[in-house]
C-alpha cells in the first residue's frame, strides 16, 4: 500500500485489536501525532506508569514545584521507543519552545518550558505527561494495518483527557460502533 495525502493518520487513534500479540501494545490506544510518507509517531494514552509520578519527573529534571500544584500526578508510557524522552500532550493554549499542533484541540510539546510552567501551575490544565513514544516506518505501519493488528478511529478529546485510563481502550472501540466484548482473540478460526 502506497501512502499518500489521502492516507494520513494524524489526529487518529490506533486501537490495538485483541489479536495483536505484542506485549508493548496489548490493548493500547495510540494517539497519532504525526504521519507522513516516512512513517508515523504516536503516544499511548492508556498506559500509566506505576513506578513514576509527575513529582519524580520534576525532581529528576530539578524543576521546583509550587506547593499548590493541582495537576494529575500520573505519568504515562507513550511507547517502547526512547523511554527517557518526555512529551506533554495538551490542549493548545500558548506557544512553547517545541510544540507540534496536531489539530485545533490537541498539541504535543517536548520542551522543558512547558514542564516548568506546569510546576508553577501556569501550564495547560488538561495535559498528559508521557515518557517514550511509539513509531513506525511507513511499510511497517501499512503491514500492521493489513494484518488487522490495529483499528483506526477518529481521535476525541474526551477520550484523551477525560476518560479514565482503564476505560480508554473500550471507549475507543465503542466509538467505532463495536462492543469490545464481541471482539475475538482468534482470527481465521471457525
Amino acid at each position: 500500500m502506497k501512502e499518500d495525502d489521502t492516507f494520513n493518520l494524524s489526529n487518529k487513534f490506533l486501537i490495538a485489536t485483541p489479536e495483536l500479540d505484542d506485549s508493548h501494545f496489548h490493548r493500547t490506544v495510540v494517539y497519532i501525532c504525526a504521519h507522513s510518507e516516512d512513517g508515523a509517531m504516536g503516544l499511548m494514552i492508556n498506559r500509566p506508569l506505576l513506578d513514576m509520578q509527575l513529582k519524580d519527573v520534576f525532581s529528576e529534571m530539578r524543576i521546583e514545584v509550587d506547593k499548590n500544584l493541582q495537576l494529575s500526578s500520573t505519568v504515562l508510557l507513550g511507547g517502547p521507543l526512547q523511554p527517557d524522552r518526555g512529551f506533554v500532550l495538551h490542549k493548545p493554549q500558548q506557544s512553547w519552545q517545541s510544540t507540534l499542533t496536531v489539530c485545533d484541540a490537541v498539541a504535543v510539546t517536548s520542551s522543558q518550558d512547558i514542564l516548568q510552567a506546569m510546576a508553577r501551575n501556569e501550564g495547560p490544565k488538561e495535559a498528559l505527561v508521557v515518557l517514550g513514544y511509539s513509531g513506525w516506518t511507513s511499510d511497517m505501519l501499512a503491514k500492521e494495518l493489513a494484518d488487522n493488528d490495529w483499528l483506526v478511529a477518529p481521535a476525541t478529546v474526551d477520550i484523551i483527557f477525560e476518560t479514565p485510563f482503564s476505560e480508554r481502550w473500550q471507549r475507543a472501540i465503542k466509538s467505532l460502533g463495536f462492543n469490545p466484548d464481541n471482539l475475538s482473540d482468534d482470527v481465521g478460526h471457525a
